[in-house]
């Protein structure tokens, strides 16, 4: 079944004919990743290198880790490549708003260090193992913290860029097991997995199981079906807002300008992605709320009634006030202007 699955998978988004850079923590998902991808890797015309990111949170385990899939890459004849970072680390400093989970932490340090590597070994393609239990935590974990519709689109198949792959997406945590079953595959089982002091393992091993069994065998599927409409909806939504934003943002060498005119006139949904797309231009992505997006579009509506003496404070040192035919967004926090409001020029409706 795994086969077939990621023969489909391949051909549906032309991943043949390349080198892939396969991310192995030394985890049945991943080992189970690895192997099958081995197994149809000449049909496809592609080449093969093993990759392992070593977080260094288990200690002597996390060692072990690394020499098992080495020595795996090894006797698989892959190269392999590794690098170790520190999650740990990238949280020290800042406030604890702005200061990121041991989770994104080691997130964002993979896949830097994914992308470094397959830089390295000239990898057209990064293959992680996310599976249909991933997608499925991820969507539920969202709705609990609180998310909007894009964040229900969770994880995709491909990334916008197309260079992360994750091929078992539609694949259930069943048939990995069964496959590793099957198989009779080795693999390292990380303790830390069935700490219920983390959401996402209480969610894996208690609510989940427990919501399949109450109202519906199906619910990962179901969760999977709905991150997969919600993305393809916003890749339409998406195109929209770039248009629009085309007539009301500017972002240049100057920084970010807003039009001044015609905010009232446009729909409250469509300003809302606009008003975000703006701020995270600003370099407000993590800090931004919705209140942050009601105060800043209650203060575009304003349009030329709004003073020039007016400004309204934003997360991270930013303001939004109005010059003379636009608004700007500054940084006043000492690290300059984030644009030079009098030479950046915003297109004004009609």
């Amino acid at each position: 079944m795994i086969d077939a699955e990621l023969r489909a998978f391949t051909r549906a988004h032309g991943i043949v004919g390349g080198r892939v850079l396969v991310a192995v923590s030394g985890g049945r998902d991943s080992i189970v990743l690895l192997d099958g991808l081995r197994r149809i890797a000449a049909a496809c015309d592609l080449e093969l290198v093993v990759a392992h990111v070593d977080h260094g949170l288990r200690g002597e385990a996390s060692d072990d880790d690394h020499v098992f899939v080495e020595t795996l890459a090894g006797e698989a004849g892959l190269a392999f490549v590794a690098r170790r970072v520190d999650p740990e680390q990238a949280r020290r400093g800042g406030s604890s708003r702005s200061r990121p989970s041991l989770e994104e932490a080691a997130r964002t340090l993979r896949r830097a260090a994914l992308e470094e590597m397959a830089d390295e070994v000239g990898a057209r393609w990064i293959a992680t193992a996310h599976h249909l239990g991933d997608q499925a935590e991820t969507v539920l974990l969202r709705v609990l913290r609180g998310t909007g519709p894009d964040g229900l689109g969770a994880m995709a198949s491909v990334d916008p860029s197309g260079r992360l792959i994750r091929p078992l997406l539609r694949t259930t945590p069943e048939s990995i097991a069964e496959e590793a079953r099957v198989r009779e595959l080795r693999f390292r089982t990380d303790a830390s997995n069935q700490d219920r002091r983390f959401a996402r393992n209480r969610l894996r091993h208690d609510w989940l199981p427990g919501l399949a069994e109450a109202f519906n065998p199906q619910l990962l599927r179901n969760l999977g079906d709905l991150a997969e409409a919600e993305r393809r909806d916003l890749e339409w939504i998406e195109a929209l807002v770039a248009e629009a934003a085309k007539e009301r943002i500017e972002v240049g060498p100057g920084g970010v300008r807003l039009a001044i005119d015609g905010w009232g006139d446009v729909p409250e949904a469509l300003a809302r992605r606009l008003v975000r797309r703006a701020l995270q231009h600003a370099g407000l992505a993590r800090e931004v709320t919705r209140p942050h997006l009601e105060r800043v579009l209650a203060f575009l509506r304003r349009g030329r009634a709004a003073g020039r003496d007016l400004r309204l404070e934003l997360p991270a040192g930013r303001v939004l006030r109005r010059v003379d035919e636009a608004f700007v967004l500054e940084d006043v926090s000492g690290g300059g202007k984030i644009g030079d409001a009098e030479d950046a020029t915003v297109p004004r409706r009609d």
